[in-house]
């Protein structure tokens, strides 16, 4: 794992938010490829409800200033980073006035989803790849957690397919157990559409469930990861109808062995 480069993308990492399966992972997997030589990079929405002075975030400048198309909106991207403590571990956050300022993360306080969750999932994906190439950091794999993130493998393969930064990069979803009811904006497939991407690939997207989006991640990620122990059937079959490199559920005590050998037997020879 020396000196591979692995750029973790996810909605939700620790400390900045409660524990979760997701927000765990997408700690205690970088923290390991960090601890074995390998360079890493985080990115994550800024959420308003992230506590900026207690987690020591600052703007980046030369990072941020770009506006980013989302459904024909020139939106402000803003970049923002802090260090895990005790890690040395850096997370960018990506930002957003309009997307990211208000006190929650993806509902409101009825628990219903925000009405602008697809164009936050656009906007993520769009952010953090044209972050990265700002960075010129060109990652071996990208390692996605969370449905907020699951549009990047189609962004990354379809919008970006000419760039070359990302040419050699493997892409792997983990893929979590359900963690919403409804549907996102119907709109979706249209804002996605507005980006010429096409209606081939959109087909999951005509219901924007937390299925089909995860469906839509799979469809372009080059390996996958079960993330929880019980998976929604329905993605349990597409899983295994996709043909692609699958690890299985790993318990968090044990995970690191496998996902080593999972990154480096698949992705990194």
């Amino acid at each position: 794992m020396k000196d591979k480069r692995i750029l973790y993308v996810s909605s939700e990492v620790i400390p900045y938010l409660p524990e979760t399966e997701i927000s765990s992972m997408s700690f205690e997997a970088p923290r390991m490829v960090n601890k074995q030589g390998g360079q890493i990079r985080i990115f994550m929405p800024r959420y308003g409800n992230i506590n900026e002075r207690r987690h020591q975030l600052h703007e980046v400048i030369r990072l941020s200033g770009i506006n980013l198309v989302i459904n024909d909106l020139d939106m402000p991207l803003i970049i923002k980073v802090a260090s895990i403590p005790k890690e040395r571990i850096q997370v960018y956050f990506i930002d957003n006035e309009d997307y990211f300022k208000r006190k929650a993360t993806l509902t409101d306080e009825n628990g219903e989803l925000f009405k602008d969750n697809d164009e936050r999932a656009i906007f993520f994906a769009k952010g953090v790849i044209e972050t990265v190439k700002k960075l010129n950091w060109s990652p071996d794999i990208i390692h996605v957690h969370g449905w907020l993130a699951s549009l990047l493998p189609m962004y990354l393969r379809e919008y970006y397919k000419d760039e070359p930064l990302f040419k050699e990069s493997k892409v792997i979803t983990s893929v979590y157990k359900q963690s919403f009811d409804e549907s996102l904006n119907k709109e979706l497939i249209d804002k996605v559409k507005f980006d010429e991407i096409n209606d081939v690939h959109l087909q999951n997207l005509k219901v924007p469930n937390y299925v089909n989006l995860i469906k839509t991640a799979i469809d372009f990620s080059d390996g996958l990861i079960k993330g929880s122990e019980k998976l929604p059937e329905e993605l349990d079959n597409y899983i295994a109808k996709s043909e692609k490199p699958v690890l299985e559920y790993q318990y968090p005590e044990a995970f690191s062995e496998a996902y080593t050998e999972f990154y480096d037997n698949q992705f990194l020879n």
